[in-house]
């Protein structure tokens, strides 16, 4: 079967906090583009946003103040990274997060986001795999069997293991419906589904799908 039928930019943050609005700011970024369940492309980068780095986040992730010193500034790293996502649909754990940081740093360059769609990973878990003991990334992806090849709380990782949890959401979706390929709009449509719902929506998508197949 073939997962996605479009390019999806698994993305992932690391920040001093949680809200833009109350002056937090990214540390470290990574976006991968899954094509057709494998990543193709990524772009990784510390973030200089001239931001203090609270010990906890430093204890948290261990990306120092002296780290993000060093790195490369947001007006150079921003540019590039909406660059890099384009038009395609954008992804992560807990998405409304990481977009809200993503058009909060564009907003203050004076730039947009230009993403069509956005899948949140955490939503789909929560409605593809019901009654599991936790959602948080770590020990969601243990339960699922998806391991870590390095420190979880940097951006790579957390987003490799990220791109690796939707694949793995979209051989399950394959599988339990009988679906040949998995459409990325269907993950966008059923994120909008409350869970009650989705069984149903499933069974009626693929079998209109399979109808067309047939016809």
């Amino acid at each position: 079967m073939s997962v996605f039928d479009q390019p999806i930019v698994m993305l992932d943050f690391e920040t001093t906090g949680l809200s833009p609005a109350m002056g937090d700011r990214i540390t470290e970024v990574a976006a991968l583009r899954i094509v057709g369940g494998i990543v193709t492309e990524r772009y990784v980068s510390l973030i200089n946003c001239n931001a203090r780095i609270p010990s906890f986040i430093t204890s948290l992730t261990g990306i120092t103040q002296q780290m993000v010193d060093a790195a490369p500034p947001v007006r150079q790293v921003l540019p590039q990274l909406l660059e890099f996502i384009g038009s395609d649909t954008l992804s992560a754990h807990n998405a409304s997060f990481d977009e809200k940081f993503l058009k909060a740093e564009a907003e203050r360059l004076g730039m947009s986001t230009a993403h069509q769609a956005l899948v949140c990973s955490l939503k789909l878990s929560r409605r593809i795999f019901p009654g599991m003991p936790s959602y948080k990334l770590g020990l969601l992806s243990g339960q699922l069997g998806i391991r870590f090849r390095s420190a979880a709380h940097r951006a790579e990782s957390d987003a490799e293991v990220g791109a690796e949890l939707l694949n793995h959401i979209g051989r399950h979706l394959g599988q339990s419906f009988g679906m040949q390929q998995v459409e990325s709009q269907l993950l966008v449509s059923v994120n909008k589904l409350s869970a009650a719902k989705v069984p149903a929506y499933l069974e009626k998508y693929a079998t209109a799908k399979k109808s067309a197949a047939a016809g």
